[in-house]
């Protein structure tokens, strides 16, 4: 089944300028990028887009990691993309991640880990009309 799904590439990535690499997992997957855009989120757009993690004793880390340099959001498409995208992904530590996948191959650590992804379609939903208007996803193909 043809789906989206949300990627967002971490400030880490930004900043050991790896985009391309991290790039290339998702072309090579299969994946397709319909859109995407460069931006600096706010302590405020951070603390919405995690707001599921409010309790979670690293969402301040997390939301201080997120805003401490740009990150690349993106909108994916493709056959069954939130659980191909997953999979690319790796593990959420990079020391469990399989090799080949962008974390076992590219993160430093379980907080500089390279990329968020949406975990479920519902959610994928919501995570890309957080950053996306509807116009700006026009998947041609």
């Amino acid at each position: 089944m043809n789906e989206k799904t949300l990627s967002i590439l971490k400030p880490d990535v930004i900043k050991r300028n790896i985009i391309g690499k991290v790039i290339s997992y998702i072309e090579q997957s299969g994946l397709k990028i319909i859109t995407q855009k460069k931006m600096l989120l706010t302590k405020k757009q951070a603390e919405l887009f995690y707001e599921v993690h409010k309790e979670r004793p690293f969402f301040p880390d997390l939301v201080e990691f997120m805003t401490s340099g740009s990150v690349i959001v993106q909108a994916l498409s493709g056959e069954n993309a939130v659980s191909k995208y997953r999979t690319i992904m790796g593990a959420t530590d990079p020391k469990q991640a399989d090799k080949g996948t962008i974390r076992g191959d590219l993160a430093d650590n379980i907080d500089a880990n390279c990329v968020h992804g949406s975990d479920s379609i519902e959610n994928a939903k919501k995570e890309i009309a957080f950053f996306f208007a509807e116009y700006e996803l026009i998947d041609t193909e």
